[in-house]
């Protein structure tokens, strides 16, 4: 982990002096983050863990992607920013009510089309085929082993991947968990960690909110409806489960090559387990073939 007061230090002569010490933020697996107060100025410090490139991060997209969100009002500004750390606005928020975004997902839904058709290039790609093999030479480099579900969950994704090629990238926010939507005090919603922004899918991200969400299938339906300015047809039904089991076998994928490069104290066995599972349980669904086909067509 970076060094917190050196960093601070450095802050100092840019935006004044630390008026109170670091306030460590709940939240991140592979980062710490901490309010500061800085002369006048209330922030958010985000320090990365050790060996995040690894993890398919680039803190220049991360940089680009929230910069590019914030000018759209959909992410807090970006004040500093370098490789050992980047500096937002700290707002005064709360975590979004799970309940209230799988009734009304609409403003979610605006936030990621923005982005996605905002026309900027990040310099960084995501693809989960390409990641689970990086992850897997990573694995091997420090002397892991694999599961024995990850190599189905590459087949499953390779298999989707057929289905739904990225053939335009668009810019993309990549992991929004519950803790990465806050909601502020005047009502808006907004994203923040972006470390792993790249060039995707824009499904993707529909599919991982959904599933990281618990959407049921209305809400589904309403996610839908509100990205594409339509009712979904079956096709963009089907792609949407097929991402959510994409976005599993990246969970999953992510949690093995944690367990072997991070010195967080962390179950990442455990949160590879689950997501492993989750995506057994859906690829095992009687309509997964019909899902293939009807993405493709």
């Amino acid at each position: 982990m970076a060094d917190l007061a050196g960093i601070v230090e450095g802050l100092e002569g840019r935006f004044g002096p630390l008026a109170r010490p670091p306030v460590p933020l709940e939240g991140g697996i592979t980062n710490r983050n901490y309010r500061v107060s800085l002369g006048e100025g209330d922030y958010v410090l985000r320090l990365p863990g050790k060996d995040t490139s690894l993890l398919g991060i680039s803190r220049e997209a991360e940089r680009v992607a929230n910069q590019t969100a914030a000018r759209l009002g959909i992410a807090p500004a970006v004040r500093a920013a370098e490789e050992r750390a980047i500096l937002t606005e700290f707002m005064l928020c709360e975590p979004l009510d799970p309940d209230r975004l799988r009734a009304e997902p609409g403003q979610v839904a605006a936030a990621l089309r923005a982005f996605h058709d905002s026309g900027v290039q990040l310099p960084a790609r995501f693809w989960v085929p390409e990641l689970l093999e990086q992850y897997a030479a990573i694995v091997a480099e420090r002397g892991g082993s694999l599961p024995s579900a990850y190599a189905d969950a590459r087949l499953v994704a390779d298999e989707i991947s057929r289905a739904l090629p990225l053939r335009d990238p668009v810019p993309s926010h990549n992991d929004l968990l519950p803790g990465n939507l806050i909601a502020l005090l005047d009502g808006r919603v907004m994203l923040v960690d972006w470390e792993y922004a790249g060039m995707g899918h824009r499904l993707f991200d529909l599919g991982n909110l959904a599933v990281n969400n618990e959407f049921d299938e209305a809400a589904e339906e309403r996610l839908l409806t509100a990205y594409f300015g339509a009712p979904p047809d079956t096709g963009r039904r089907a792609a949407l489960k097929l991402m959510r089991i994409m976005s599993d076998a990246r969970e999953a994928g992510w949690g093995v090559v944690q367990g072997v490069i991070s010195e967080l104290d962390f179950d990442f066995g455990a949160y590879a387990t689950q997501h492993f599972e989750r995506l057994r349980a859906a690829a095992s669904d009687a309509r997964f073939q019909e899902w293939l086909g009807a993405a493709s067509a």
